[in-house]
């Protein structure tokens, strides 16, 4: 039996979990504290790229910048035989990719919660200037209990992310508005757009823009040829239905420009209980009335 890969004298390497653009993501087990970790690591085609090795490098400074609980932990970072890998925070969940691919729209209030734990950890990683770029169901992790996690920042762009870097467009293309992919400038606003079409996909069983062909694909995006999410789900309450749509508006001057503005258009107004003073007034002033009368009648 071959002898299982050890990187760093550490994290024991056992099966693949999967593979991206410019590195494959191992199942491992950190011998050193007895639990298991997930360990990407860039693939060897790519560690002679000086881009890929930088954009490698940024995803792991923007990941541990942004410390919060529905963000996949970054536990640590090193070189293996020259080539550079991360060791992240193991989850035993799917994506939420993989649950969308077994069929079927999700219940509203599933889709909910998921949008709240997600815009938590947005809101966290716009704050310290990390956007994430690459929002969609294949970066949205499921935890033991049902919450989600944002994963991949492989993307990502940071205060410190090379100039070289920031003037591309970065991102799945079904996931990004039209002016960002004209080449706007990446804002906070484009990772909630984004959010809203993973929100459109969950709620309907399918994707906003299907289309294969990028052109095409690009074509629709900017004509905003979609099926209008009432069409497709009328039993959605209006506050979530205005929220998925204004976040994928075409129009930029629409859309969200934070996760809180997001988050708080997110649930239905609550039903405004009557005061109790409101109720003991009307109450005495039909006693009141009562009386009246009786004494009208008396007399």
């Amino acid at each position: 039996m071959q002898a299982r890969q050890v990187l760093g004298g550490r994290y024991e390497l056992r099966g693949i979990l999967g593979r991206g653009g410019m590195a494959e993501v191992h199942d491992g087990w950190d011998r050193r504290l007895g639990r298991p970790v997930a360990v990407k690591l860039l693939y060897p085609t790519a560690e002679a790229q000086p881009d890929t090795r930088r954009r490698f490098a940024t995803e792991a400074r923007a990941a541990a910048l942004v410390n919060h609980p529905h963000v996949v932990a970054v536990h640590d970072t090193g070189v293996h035989e020259g080539r550079p890998y991360i060791v992240l925070e193991r989850l035993p969940g799917a994506s939420m990719a993989d649950v969308l691919a077994r069929g079927g729209p999700m219940p509203a209030e599933h889709v909910r919660a998921i949008l709240r734990d997600v815009l938590a950890a947005l809101g966290a990683a716009h704050a310290t200037g990390v956007l994430h770029r690459d929002i969609k169901p294949a970066n949205i992790l499921f935890t033991t209990f049902g919450g989600v996690k944002i994963a991949d920042f492989g993307v990502a762009k940071s205060a410190d992310s090379p100039h070289t870097l920031t003037n591309r467009v970065f991102g799945t293309m079904a996931y990004l508005p039209a002016d960002r992919i004209a080449g706007r400038p990446a804002t906070a606003s484009d990772d909630l757009y984004a959010l809203g079409v993973v929100a459109y996909e969950a709620l309907t069983a399918r994707r906003a823009y299907p289309q294969e062909n990028l052109a095409a694909l690009a074509d629709a995006i900017g004509a905003a040829r979609l099926t209008p999410l009432s069409a497709l789900r009328p039993d959605i309450d209006p506050a979530l239905r205005a929220t998925v749509e204004r976040a994928m508006s075409p129009d930029p001057r629409w859309r969200f420009g934070s996760a809180a503005q997001m988050r708080a258009c997110l649930d239905p107004p609550a039903k405004r209980p009557r005061r109790a003073g409101g109720v003991l007034a009307a109450a005495a002033a039909l006693l009141a009335v009562a009386v009246l009368a009786a004494l009208v009648v008396v007399a």
